[in-house]
Protein backbone atom coordinates (compact mmCIF):
# COMPACT_ATOMS: atom_id res chain seq x y z
CA UNK A 1 0.00 0.00 0.00
CA UNK A 2 2.46 2.34 1.30
CA UNK A 3 4.66 1.67 -1.98
CA UNK A 4 1.91 2.59 -4.48
CA UNK A 5 1.10 5.87 -1.93
CA UNK A 6 4.33 6.64 -2.90
CA UNK A 7 4.21 6.34 -6.07
CA UNK A 8 1.28 8.52 -6.48
CA UNK A 9 2.85 10.98 -4.55
CA UNK A 10 5.84 11.22 -6.94
CA UNK A 11 3.86 11.13 -9.24
CA UNK A 12 1.77 14.07 -8.44
CA UNK A 13 5.25 15.59 -9.17
CA UNK A 14 4.58 15.05 -12.53
CA UNK A 15 7.53 13.76 -13.60
CA UNK A 16 8.44 12.23 -17.19
CA UNK A 17 11.21 10.15 -18.61
CA UNK A 18 13.07 11.74 -21.69
CA UNK A 19 11.51 11.02 -25.69
CA UNK A 20 13.14 12.37 -28.59
CA UNK A 21 10.51 13.88 -29.75
CA UNK A 22 10.26 17.01 -31.86
CA UNK A 23 9.16 20.46 -31.11
CA UNK A 24 6.04 21.58 -33.45
CA UNK A 25 7.77 25.13 -34.86
CA UNK A 26 6.38 27.40 -36.93
CA UNK A 27 9.91 28.37 -37.76
CA UNK A 28 13.52 27.57 -37.50
CA UNK A 29 13.74 30.50 -34.12
CA UNK A 30 9.84 29.87 -32.80
CA UNK A 31 11.10 27.30 -29.77
CA UNK A 32 7.25 26.94 -28.25
CA UNK A 33 4.56 24.65 -28.21
CA UNK A 34 2.02 26.80 -29.40
CA UNK A 35 1.43 29.19 -32.69
CA UNK A 36 3.32 32.50 -32.82
CA UNK A 37 0.96 35.94 -32.72
CA UNK A 38 1.01 38.71 -35.04
CA UNK A 39 -0.26 40.80 -32.25
CA UNK A 40 2.21 40.53 -29.90
CA UNK A 41 6.48 41.70 -29.28
CA UNK A 42 8.31 39.15 -27.56
CA UNK A 43 11.44 39.63 -25.68
CA UNK A 44 13.43 37.05 -23.66
CA UNK A 45 14.39 38.88 -20.17
CA UNK A 46 16.32 38.16 -17.04
CA UNK A 47 16.47 39.08 -13.40
CA UNK A 48 17.10 37.12 -10.09
CA UNK A 49 14.81 36.54 -6.85
CA UNK A 50 15.79 37.66 -3.45
CA UNK A 51 18.25 34.36 -2.85
CA UNK A 52 19.98 35.56 -6.11
CA UNK A 53 18.86 33.07 -8.78
CA UNK A 54 18.68 33.97 -12.06
CA UNK A 55 15.17 33.67 -13.42
CA UNK A 56 14.47 33.72 -17.63
CA UNK A 57 11.81 34.51 -18.67
CA UNK A 58 9.90 35.86 -22.59
CA UNK A 59 8.37 39.20 -21.87
CA UNK A 60 5.33 39.94 -24.18
CA UNK A 61 4.24 43.43 -25.10
CA UNK A 62 1.29 44.06 -27.27
CA UNK A 63 2.53 45.66 -30.47
CA UNK A 64 -0.72 48.28 -30.36
CA UNK A 65 0.59 49.86 -26.96
CA UNK A 66 0.05 53.20 -26.31
CA UNK A 67 3.93 53.96 -25.20
CA UNK A 68 2.75 57.15 -23.72
CA UNK A 69 0.29 55.15 -21.18
CA UNK A 70 1.71 52.86 -17.96
CA UNK A 71 -0.28 49.82 -18.92
CA UNK A 72 -1.52 46.58 -16.29
CA UNK A 73 1.11 43.98 -16.28
CA UNK A 74 0.60 39.89 -15.30
CA UNK A 75 3.07 37.67 -14.63
CA UNK A 76 3.15 34.05 -15.39
CA UNK A 77 3.67 30.20 -14.37
CA UNK A 78 3.27 26.76 -14.48
CA UNK A 79 2.50 24.06 -14.76
CA UNK A 80 4.56 22.37 -11.90
CA UNK A 81 7.81 21.06 -14.15
CA UNK A 82 6.44 23.05 -17.14
CA UNK A 83 8.75 25.79 -18.95
CA UNK A 84 7.40 29.33 -20.44
CA UNK A 85 7.64 27.60 -23.92
CA UNK A 86 4.03 25.46 -22.62
CA UNK A 87 1.10 26.30 -21.46
CA UNK A 88 2.47 29.68 -19.32
CA UNK A 89 3.79 31.20 -22.88
CA UNK A 90 0.64 30.97 -24.38
CA UNK A 91 -1.51 32.73 -21.15
CA UNK A 92 1.02 35.16 -21.63
CA UNK A 93 0.91 35.73 -25.30
CA UNK A 94 -2.71 35.95 -25.27
CA UNK A 95 -3.24 37.87 -22.53
CA UNK A 96 -0.73 40.23 -24.02
CA UNK A 97 -3.07 39.90 -27.03
CA UNK A 98 -5.85 41.75 -25.09
CA UNK A 99 -3.58 44.64 -23.56
CA UNK A 100 -1.33 43.59 -20.99
CA UNK A 101 2.24 43.33 -20.83
CA UNK A 102 2.42 39.84 -19.76
CA UNK A 103 5.90 37.74 -18.47
CA UNK A 104 6.07 34.40 -18.74
CA UNK A 105 8.92 32.85 -17.21
CA UNK A 106 10.51 29.50 -16.27
CA UNK A 107 10.87 29.05 -11.97
CA UNK A 108 13.73 28.04 -10.15
CA UNK A 109 16.14 25.43 -10.75
CA UNK A 110 13.82 24.28 -14.17
CA UNK A 111 14.07 25.15 -17.68
CA UNK A 112 16.06 28.53 -18.60
CA UNK A 113 16.35 29.68 -14.99
CA UNK A 114 19.42 29.07 -12.70
CA UNK A 115 19.52 27.08 -10.02
CA UNK A 116 21.43 24.21 -8.50
CA UNK A 117 20.93 21.58 -8.02
CA UNK A 118 18.26 21.17 -10.92
CA UNK A 119 15.25 19.54 -10.62
CA UNK A 120 14.16 20.92 -6.92
CA UNK A 121 10.91 22.38 -5.69
CA UNK A 122 10.52 24.61 -2.78
CA UNK A 123 7.36 25.95 -1.26
CA UNK A 124 9.57 28.82 -0.15
CA UNK A 125 11.72 29.82 -2.97
CA UNK A 126 8.79 28.60 -6.23
CA UNK A 127 6.42 31.76 -3.62
CA UNK A 128 9.39 34.00 -4.32
CA UNK A 129 10.26 33.49 -7.62
CA UNK A 130 6.55 35.39 -8.25
CA UNK A 131 7.24 38.19 -6.23
CA UNK A 132 10.71 38.14 -8.25
CA UNK A 133 8.98 38.61 -11.40
CA UNK A 134 6.60 41.39 -9.62
CA UNK A 135 9.76 43.12 -8.56
CA UNK A 136 11.00 43.09 -12.15
CA UNK A 137 7.68 44.07 -14.15
CA UNK A 138 7.04 47.27 -11.22
CA UNK A 139 10.64 48.56 -12.76
CA UNK A 140 9.60 48.44 -16.23
CA UNK A 141 8.92 52.46 -17.84
CA UNK A 142 5.47 51.19 -19.31
CA UNK A 143 4.20 49.11 -16.49
CA UNK A 144 1.83 50.28 -14.18
CA UNK A 145 3.47 49.10 -10.69
CA UNK A 146 -0.06 49.63 -8.73
CA UNK A 147 -1.26 47.16 -11.38
CA UNK A 148 0.30 43.85 -11.85
CA UNK A 149 -1.52 40.79 -11.12
CA UNK A 150 -0.50 37.01 -12.07
CA UNK A 151 -1.93 33.57 -13.13
CA UNK A 152 -0.12 30.56 -11.37
CA UNK A 153 -1.21 27.75 -13.76
CA UNK A 154 -1.79 23.78 -12.01
CA UNK A 155 1.10 23.45 -8.79
CA UNK A 156 2.05 27.07 -9.48
CA UNK A 157 -1.44 28.27 -9.23
CA UNK A 158 -1.45 26.87 -5.52
CA UNK A 159 2.03 28.86 -5.21
CA UNK A 160 0.40 31.76 -6.94
CA UNK A 161 -2.42 31.77 -4.31
CA UNK A 162 0.58 31.68 -1.54
CA UNK A 163 2.50 34.36 -3.33
CA UNK A 164 -1.17 37.01 -3.03
CA UNK A 165 -0.93 36.14 0.70
CA UNK A 166 2.12 37.70 1.52
CA UNK A 167 3.17 39.84 -1.71
CA UNK A 168 0.52 43.02 -0.97
CA UNK A 169 1.52 44.47 -4.74
CA UNK A 170 -0.27 41.55 -6.19
CA UNK A 171 -3.60 43.12 -7.21
CA UNK A 172 -5.24 40.10 -8.86
CA UNK A 173 -4.46 36.87 -9.02
CA UNK A 174 -5.94 33.68 -11.09
CA UNK A 175 -5.17 30.28 -9.70
CA UNK A 176 -5.89 27.86 -12.67
CA UNK A 177 -6.56 24.08 -12.65
CA UNK A 178 -4.41 24.65 -9.46
CA UNK A 179 -2.86 22.25 -7.01
CA UNK A 180 -1.44 22.49 -3.57
CA UNK A 181 1.77 20.62 -4.25
CA UNK A 182 2.07 20.51 -0.52
CA UNK A 183 -1.37 18.79 0.52
CA UNK A 184 -0.55 16.26 -2.58
CA UNK A 185 2.94 14.65 -1.40
CA UNK A 186 2.10 15.09 2.56
CA UNK A 187 -1.49 13.50 2.26
CA UNK A 188 -1.63 11.84 -1.23
CA UNK A 189 -4.66 12.42 -3.86
CA UNK A 190 -7.68 12.74 -2.22
CA UNK A 191 -6.32 13.09 1.16
CA UNK A 192 -5.55 8.97 1.37
CA UNK A 193 -2.15 8.91 3.23
CA UNK A 194 -2.38 8.77 6.81
CA UNK A 195 0.35 9.75 9.53
CA UNK A 196 1.89 6.32 9.74
CA UNK A 197 2.01 6.18 5.62
CA UNK A 198 3.17 9.09 6.03
CA UNK A 199 6.11 8.56 8.51
CA UNK A 200 7.37 6.09 6.39
CA UNK A 201 7.38 7.58 2.96
CA UNK A 202 9.87 10.36 5.43
CA UNK A 203 12.07 7.30 6.38
CA UNK A 204 12.47 6.16 2.38
CA UNK A 205 13.44 10.10 1.46
CA UNK A 206 15.86 10.80 4.28
CA UNK A 207 17.32 7.15 3.48
CA UNK A 208 17.43 8.56 0.28
CA UNK A 209 19.21 11.66 1.23
CA UNK A 210 22.17 9.71 3.01
CA UNK A 211 22.73 7.73 -0.21
CA UNK A 212 22.54 10.82 -2.48
CA UNK A 213 25.58 12.35 0.04
CA UNK A 214 27.48 9.60 -0.12
CA UNK A 215 26.71 9.04 -4.01
CA UNK A 216 27.07 12.71 -4.84
CA UNK A 217 24.51 12.45 -7.36
CA UNK A 218 20.57 13.18 -6.60
CA UNK A 219 18.30 10.05 -7.58
CA UNK A 220 15.48 10.44 -9.33
CA UNK A 221 11.79 9.80 -8.23
CA UNK A 222 9.94 7.70 -10.83
CA UNK A 223 7.13 9.16 -13.22
CA UNK A 224 4.84 8.46 -16.08
CA UNK A 225 5.36 5.51 -18.00
CA UNK A 226 7.13 6.04 -21.84
CA UNK A 227 3.90 3.70 -22.55
CA UNK A 228 0.41 3.41 -21.48
CA UNK A 229 -0.58 0.07 -21.07
CA UNK A 230 -4.16 1.54 -21.02
CA UNK A 231 -4.54 0.51 -17.28
CA UNK A 232 -3.60 3.91 -15.36
CA UNK A 233 -5.73 6.28 -14.45
CA UNK A 234 -7.52 8.89 -16.12
CA UNK A 235 -5.71 11.90 -15.21
CA UNK A 236 -2.15 9.82 -15.72
CA UNK A 237 -3.50 9.65 -19.43
CA UNK A 238 -4.25 12.84 -19.35
CA UNK A 239 -0.80 14.04 -18.42
CA UNK A 240 0.89 11.87 -21.15
CA UNK A 241 -1.34 12.89 -23.66
CA UNK A 242 0.42 16.33 -22.95
CA UNK A 243 3.80 16.40 -21.79
CA UNK A 244 4.70 12.96 -24.17
CA UNK A 245 3.67 14.26 -27.25
CA UNK A 246 3.84 17.09 -29.57
CA UNK A 247 1.04 18.62 -27.93
CA UNK A 248 3.02 19.64 -25.24
CA UNK A 249 6.57 18.12 -24.99
CA UNK A 250 9.66 20.57 -24.90
CA UNK A 251 12.95 19.48 -23.93
CA UNK A 252 13.37 22.06 -21.04
CA UNK A 253 10.59 20.97 -19.33
CA UNK A 254 10.87 18.70 -16.68
CA UNK A 255 7.46 17.52 -17.06
CA UNK A 256 8.17 16.44 -20.42
CA UNK A 257 11.74 14.99 -20.53
CA UNK A 258 13.27 14.83 -17.14
CA UNK A 259 12.50 13.68 -13.43
CA UNK A 260 12.56 15.40 -10.17
CA UNK A 261 15.34 15.16 -7.44
CA UNK A 262 13.46 12.34 -5.37
CA UNK A 263 14.06 14.53 -1.99
CA UNK A 264 12.64 17.81 -3.29
CA UNK A 265 8.93 15.94 -1.95
CA UNK A 266 10.74 16.30 1.95
CA UNK A 267 10.09 20.25 1.85
CA UNK A 268 6.63 19.78 0.49
CA UNK A 269 5.81 17.60 2.93
CA UNK A 270 6.83 19.73 5.76
CA UNK A 271 6.38 23.00 4.97
CA UNK A 272 2.41 23.78 3.94
CA UNK A 273 1.34 26.35 1.73
CA UNK A 274 -2.13 28.70 1.84
CA UNK A 275 -1.78 29.26 5.32
CA UNK A 276 -2.52 32.80 5.26
CA UNK A 277 -4.37 32.70 2.09
CA UNK A 278 -7.80 33.84 4.41
CA UNK A 279 -6.23 37.25 4.91
CA UNK A 280 -5.51 37.87 1.26
CA UNK A 281 -7.69 41.61 0.73
CA UNK A 282 -6.67 41.51 -3.08
CA UNK A 283 -8.87 39.76 -5.75
CA UNK A 284 -8.58 36.03 -6.77
CA UNK A 285 -10.23 34.30 -9.59
CA UNK A 286 -9.89 30.33 -9.08
CA UNK A 287 -10.71 27.86 -12.43
CA UNK A 288 -11.26 24.47 -12.51
CA UNK A 289 -12.54 21.82 -14.81
CA UNK A 290 -15.52 20.28 -14.13
CA UNK A 291 -14.17 16.57 -14.65
CA UNK A 292 -10.62 18.05 -13.07
CA UNK A 293 -9.25 14.98 -10.79
CA UNK A 294 -7.71 18.15 -9.15
CA UNK A 295 -10.93 19.83 -8.53
CA UNK A 296 -10.98 19.32 -4.82
CA UNK A 297 -7.70 21.66 -4.55
CA UNK A 298 -9.44 24.69 -5.62
CA UNK A 299 -12.54 24.21 -4.48
CA UNK A 300 -10.95 23.74 -0.67
CA UNK A 301 -8.56 27.02 -1.71
CA UNK A 302 -11.12 29.05 -2.57
CA UNK A 303 -13.28 27.93 0.85
CA UNK A 304 -10.71 29.73 2.75
CA UNK A 305 -10.66 32.85 0.69
CA UNK A 306 -12.47 35.88 2.42
CA UNK A 307 -14.22 39.36 0.61
CA UNK A 308 -16.76 39.22 -2.27
CA UNK A 309 -14.21 40.18 -4.52
CA UNK A 310 -12.97 36.40 -5.03
CA UNK A 311 -14.49 33.80 -7.25
CA UNK A 312 -14.67 30.12 -8.35
CA UNK A 313 -15.42 29.00 -12.09
CA UNK A 314 -15.83 25.34 -12.87
CA UNK A 315 -15.24 25.33 -16.65
CA UNK A 316 -17.91 22.48 -17.94
CA UNK A 317 -16.64 19.41 -19.43
CA UNK A 318 -12.97 19.97 -18.52
CA UNK A 319 -10.41 18.17 -17.55
CA UNK A 320 -7.09 19.17 -15.22
CA UNK A 321 -4.93 19.21 -18.70
CA UNK A 322 -7.78 21.00 -21.05
CA UNK A 323 -6.59 24.52 -19.04
CA UNK A 324 -2.86 23.57 -20.34
CA UNK A 325 -3.70 25.03 -23.76
CA UNK A 326 -7.37 23.75 -25.02
CA UNK A 327 -8.80 27.47 -26.74
CA UNK A 328 -12.15 25.65 -26.51
CA UNK A 329 -11.98 25.27 -22.54
CA UNK A 330 -9.51 28.47 -21.17
CA UNK A 331 -12.02 31.02 -20.51
CA UNK A 332 -9.63 33.93 -21.76
CA UNK A 333 -12.83 36.56 -21.87
CA UNK A 334 -13.36 35.68 -18.33
CA UNK A 335 -10.02 36.45 -17.35
CA UNK A 336 -9.60 39.78 -19.59
CA UNK A 337 -12.38 40.87 -18.06
CA UNK A 338 -11.18 40.10 -14.46
CA UNK A 339 -7.81 41.78 -14.89
CA UNK A 340 -8.95 44.89 -16.17
CA UNK A 341 -11.82 45.35 -13.60
CA UNK A 342 -9.16 44.35 -10.55
CA UNK A 343 -6.25 46.21 -12.02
Amino acid sequence: MLKKLLLFCLTGLLILGGTNMALAENNNSWDKTFPKSDKVNIEKVSFKNRYGITLVGDLYTPKNLDKNTKTAAIAVSGPFGAVKEQSSGLYAQTMAERGFITLAFDPSYTGESGGEPRNVASPDINTEDFSAAVDFLSNQENVNADKIGIIGICGFGGFGINAAAMDTRIKATAAITMYDMTRVSAYGYNDSMDENARLELKQQLNNQRTEDFKNGTFAKASGLPEKLTGEEPQFIKDYWGYYKTQRGFHTRSINSNGNWNMTSSLSLINMPILQYSNEIRSAVLVVHGENAHSRYFGEDAFKKLKGENKELLIVKDANHVDLYDNLDKIPFDKLEAFFFFFL
